[in-house]
């Protein structure tokens, strides 16, 4: 149910912004707008608003939206009368604006969600991202990672010049090198405060599957933060808030089974969904027994246990990366582009298939993540927000006609040879978008349903 929840909500905020973007930008072009609905099928509320009266809309299929314009190629289809609208409301149809106004309105949507991703990340940004320090706990043998000369114990300090101050960045400037490079080098500084350089073949990464785990196929293994089982945060309404469990409380057995760190105590709970557990606490002085049931949520086709709590932060291994306003946009920025960039590289992977097509994902898998993310804390789910209106920005300015990158296609070539497409060549377009769109939906579906079955 969370999962669901999450996921509505998701798509509500990023179909709104998209469809937003569309209908500000149409209005400014003094375009009238009919419509604007959130999601499709049955309206669920209806209203009237503005001085053209435009229909605001929540249907009952909340998987996308759109937005009505005035257009007299739709009017002639639907058989109303011309003598309905007068000659100053035709001017303002869309399909009389000049192509520049057609390509600004087409480019509002999606350019939208780019810049919500920019919101989203400059908040996370401002508010703090804590990350995993870049030091090799481990370093497999025979592996690219051992053959380039790493070491146990070595920081991590940079990627081909690019600094790198957690394990997040090293994962990221990993991936995105790898589409394009055969080695990267690695900066790092080992044990003994000696600096190092390493050229770090990426033959294995470029070759992994979409599920496979990056640095494991490279031989790295990260230094784990281990920290005691201290509660820093209990959700309201939560198992753990029924129990009576606290801020502060320490815990030290489940069942009459020691836990020593926080991921012990995890770990056991993830394995006993819908289980009564005793637990005992450290309060204070005192030791306590609780009696917590976790709720059972699905995690890729398992059920997991939650008790919806958190720990309390310990900084040793970990490092906060925090900026002033102005860096957190240059940054959220850089990130936009980055995933954006990376994004559109590795459709082009697939279609020339040096990569994987496991890598697309459907309603299914996105709907658990957002889950996931919503009991992770508001900083994850912000994360999650900002990554799918990237992707939504960017499989929306493909150049596949019925997506607003196909229209901006047809205008682009009405703008140069100065006259537009025709309507066979613009019907044609329709059908080969259609079967295309219509491809990658059975493929998103197909690996949604293989992740569930396998996990």
């Amino acid at each position: 149910m969370l999962a669901l929840l999450a996921f509505i909500l998701a798509i509500a905020i990023l179909v709104t912004v998209h469809e937003y973007g569309h209908f500000q930008v149409a209005r400014w072009c003094g375009v009238r707008v009919l419509k604007f609905s959130i999601g499709f099928g049955k309206p669920l509320w209806l209203k009237k608003f503005g001085k053209d009266q435009t229909e605001f809309i929540v249907a009952a299929i909340p998987l996308g939206g759109y937005v009505k314009m005035l257009d007299e190629r739709e009017i002639n289809q639907e058989g109303v009368a011309r003598t309905s609208y007068s000659d100053a409301e035709l001017n303002r149809a869309f399909n009389r604006q000049p192509v520049l106004k057609r390509m600004a309105i087409v480019l509002a949507g999606p350019l939208a969600n780019l810049l919500l991703a920019i919101l989203l990340y400059s908040m996370l940004f401002m508010m703090g991202v804590v990350g995993l320090k870049p030091i090799l706990a481990d370093v497999a043998s025979q592996s690219p990672a051992a053959l380039a000369g790493f070491e146990i114990g070595e920081t991590v300090q940079s990627v081909n010049g690019r600094e790198v101050a957690s394990w997040q960045d090293f994962h990221w400037l990993l991936l995105k090198s790898s589409l394009s490079q055969e080695s990267v080098e690695v900066g790092g500084l080992s044990k003994q405060q000696t600096k190092k350089s390493h050229s770090l073949n990426l033959s294995t990464l470029r070759k992994a599957e979409a599920n496979e785990d990056a640095f494991a196929s490279l031989g790295f293994t990260p230094q784990q933060v281990m920290m005691p089982a201290k509660i820093g945060e209990v959700v309201s309404g939560s198992p753990a808030n029924n129990a009576g469990l606290q801020v502060d409380d320490l815990i030290v057995a489940v069942e009459k089974q020691s836990i020593g760190t926080w991921q012990d105590f995890v770990g056991y709970i993830r394995l006993h969904a819908g289980k009564e557990l005793a637990v005992q606490i450290l309060r204070g002085e005192s030791i306590l027994t609780l009696r917590i049931k976790p709720t059972a949520e699905m995690e890729q086709g398992v059920a997991v246990g939650r008790i919806g709590a958190a720990v309390k932060m310990q900084t040793s291994g970990l490092i906060l990366q925090q900026y002033s306003l102005p860096n957190a946009m240059i940054k959220a920025i850089e990130k936009t582009w980055d995933t954006a960039a990376f994004s559109l590289q590795m459709l082009f992977k697939m279609l020339i298939g040096q990569a994987s097509w496991q890598g697309i994902s459907g309603p299914v898998t996105i709907a658990g993540y957002a889950g996931q993310s919503a009991t992770m804390g508001i900083k994850v789910f912000i994360g999650f927000l900002a990554l799918i209106s990237i992707s939504i920005g960017v499989l929306n300015l493909l150049p596949i006609p019925v997506l607003d990158g196909g229209h901006l296609m047809y205008y682009t070539v009405e703008f140069i040879t100065g006259k537009p497409l025709s309507e066979s060549v613009m019907a044609m377009g329709q059908k080969v978008g259609l079967t295309l769109l219509s491809l990658m939906t059975i493929i998103a579906f197909y690996n949604d349903i293989t992740k569930l079955i396998t996990g």
